[in-house]
């Protein structure tokens, strides 16, 4: 006779809280809801301002470059390009070192 294994509960992702900010952006002349992190909405209204334009316009450059499969994911790549391109005209080029993570102990 076989005995059936019990089931593994899935998590139930649709209560969970998100950690990404909805935001609309007027890309051309539509309007589209952008999903990202706090720190990447304040990374690109940064951008933004450096190049003195309006998020709405670097977000219509962003999209009218993009190789990417979405908008959100072509404005993380070109979040990280600016900053990698900006990291090398500091200096001489050289590895960035990451910001520590504190690591949680696993052992409770």
């Amino acid at each position: 006779m076989r005995t059936e294994l019990p089931r593994r509960l899935r998590p139930n992702h649709e209560n969970a809280p998100s950690s990404l900010v909805i935001h609309n952006v007027v890309v051309g002349r539509h309007r589209t809801s952008v999903r990202l992190e706090p720190v990447m909405w304040d990374a690109l209204q940064d951008i933004a301002h450096q190049l003195r334009l309006t998020m709405h316009n670097l977000v219509t450059d962003i999209d009218r470059e993009r190789t990417a499969s979405s908008l959100t994911a072509a404005i993380r790549v070109y979040i990280v390009d600016f900053y990698r391109a900006a990291a090398f005209l500091v200096g001489e080029p050289r590895l960035a070192r990451p910001i520590p993570i504190p690591v949680r102990n696993l052992d409770c």
